[in-house]
């Protein structure tokens, strides 16, 4: 077990080398040393407004340089970075941060008006700090840096310290704040570093939301090997293929819709890919054209990652290069790979009996990169650890030559360009209309996003709703991205024996009607 973590990693990096690249977003850059001295400016900062080792510290913000300067000064001290999905409804904000109750929090002043409207149920919050122009009732950051310049924090952060709390899905309902520890975070960035290949020489391009668990791993490994990590706002396909080529980007993070986006830009066709080796997706899995067309034009670069927030399983490096291979190969390309070094992996039935070998079952596992536990909720923490095995929720089999397919979801989640979206959530805010008697929510396929949400609802006799006004009220609870985009109306939903609604019934039906669109 490594005895580095990433408070000594910052540290080392500004000693080994002092004028190397560690951060790019835009004309800005900052060099490994900077970044410490930044970092460390911020965590007196924050000391000197009352801020103690595990308080919590909000982040609402797109990808920027100061998102990563909050992080290191919480990597250096033992605050606990607590991440927020920007993409949040101002109901869906309040639940999350009363729950992790942040003493401080950073955000963009484009979430001004969404803090306002919540503002006065977070007790917790003492400290505001605004990256850019923002409220009176906010510091401005650059002048909260400026008065700590040269100052250095009086505590230091351990390898035994939690260092982040990052949100889930909320899988079975409410999101659940995964407790993730310095040592297991410096172990994920170690395999992903590893199986990537990364050196000091590299430039990682990080355009995924760095409040997910996948974009914050990968740019620690970058951190990890002391490489230059660029940082974008926000995906856009044309500027990840102007950046490749002129920034000579070694390594990208991807989702497999980003994927298509970009082998389909009119940029695509004449760029220069040449640097890159290395291409990261997860999320889901990538469809078998869309992964033809990639190998075409960026060649045999990629790897697959499989995983949650609670923790790193497998990894599919380089398998990806033979799409009109064998019948082996063309199946090989669905997996999502063999395990990491350190990680075991089981699959078990409902019963909890071992089927790993010739079966089909639950995927459960264990190695040095997994969470502590769900915050305030010990509950849901023993029911996801159950005999020193973290169950998954997914459904697997293992082929004869160890890798692992996904076969189906135990959870009922979906995944729609890259974001998970629990169905009980959606269906909990379906239900929250008076004129809603039921509601289930599934996935359909999509030709562009994978999946996308659809809702099919029961409405009370004498209901007139139609499909605008379902999703109209879905968006007063969830983020955008989680609303319907189609609803059904039936007069019954279909029902299994035990009473629970037949959900494979609908994806067979609604899945066939609108395959793909």
């Amino acid at each position: 077990m490594t005895d580095s973590w990433f408070g000594e990693i910052i540290h080392r990096n500004a000693r080994q080398n002092a004028d190397g690249l560690a951060f790019v977003e835009g004309g800005r850059s900052l060099t490994h040393a900077a970044y410490l001295a930044r970092a460390e400016a911020l965590a007196a900062a924050l000391r000197a407004r009352g801020i103690a080792r595990m308080d919590r510290v909000a982040l609402l913000s797109m990808n920027r340089i100061e998102y990563m300067e909050v992080c290191g000064a919480c990597e250096l001290t033992g605050f606990i970075a607590a991440t927020v999905n920007f993409r949040l409804s101002a109901h869906e904000l309040r639940v999350q941060l009363r729950d992790c109750a942040p003493a401080a929090i950073f955000f963009e002043s484009s979430y001004t008006s969404l803090i306002e409207e919540i503002r006065a149920d977070l007790p917790s919050i003492g400290t505001w700090i605004c990256f850019d122009d923002g409220p009176d009732w906010a510091e401005p950051y650059e002048e909260v840096m400026s008065a700590a310049a040269g100052q250095v924090p009086d505590v230091a952060s351990t390898i035994e310290d939690i260092a982040y709390l990052v949100y889930t899905s909320g899988s079975t309902g409410r999101p659940k704040g995964c407790i993730l520890g310095s040592r297991e975070l410096t172990r994920k960035a170690e395999q992903h570093a590893s199986d990537l290949g990364i050196t000091s020489d590299d430039r990682l391009l990080i355009v995924m939301p760095l409040f997910h668990v996948g974009a914050r791993g990968v740019s620690s490994a970058g951190q990890w090997r002391g490489a230059a990590v660029h940082i974008q706002r926000s995906f856009d396909p044309a500027a990840f293929i102007r950046t490749v080529e002129a920034e000579r980007i070694s390594i990208a993070h991807l989702a497999p819709t980003m994927v298509q986006m970009v082998v389909e830009h009119p940029l695509a066709a004449t760029a220069d890919f040449s640097s890159l080796r290395a291409i990261l997706y997860s999320a889901a899995a990538m469809p078998g054209e869309v992964l033809r067309k990639a190998l075409e034009l960026f060649g045999p670069v990629f790897h697959q990652a499989y995983g949650q927030t609670e923790g790193i399983v497998s990894c599919l490096p380089r398998h990806h290069h033979k799409p009109n291979g064998s019948e082996q190969e063309k199946a090989r390309l669905l997996s999502v790979g063999q395990p990491y070094p350190g990680v075991e992996v089981m699959l078990v039935d409902d019963a909890g009996r071992d089927v790993t070998h010739g079966g089909t079952g639950e995927i459960v596992y264990r190695g040095g990169a997994m969470f502590r536990g769900y915050w305030n909720d010990s509950v849901a923490t023993l029911a996801a650890w159950r005999d020193g095995w973290l169950h998954s929720g997914d459904i697997g089999r293992f082929d004869a030559d160890g890798f692992l397919y996904i076969v189906d979801r135990k959870k009922d989640m979906i995944v729609t360009g890259g974001e998970n979206v629990a169905s009980r959530e959606v269906e909990d805010a379906l239900l929250r209309h008076p004129q809603v008697a039921e509601a289930a929510v599934i996935g359909v396929p999509h030709s562009k996003w994978g999946e996308t949400v659809h809702a099919v609802v029961v409405l009370r006799d004498g209901a007139t709703l139609g499909e605008t006004e379902i999703i109209e009220h879905c968006r007063l609870f969830l983020a955008s991205f989680k609303k319907p985009t189609g609803v059904s109306f039936v007069e019954a939903l279909p029902k299994l024996a035990n009473g629970k609604v037949d959900k494979l019934s609908l994806r067979q039906r609604w899945s066939a009607e609108g395959s793909m669109a």
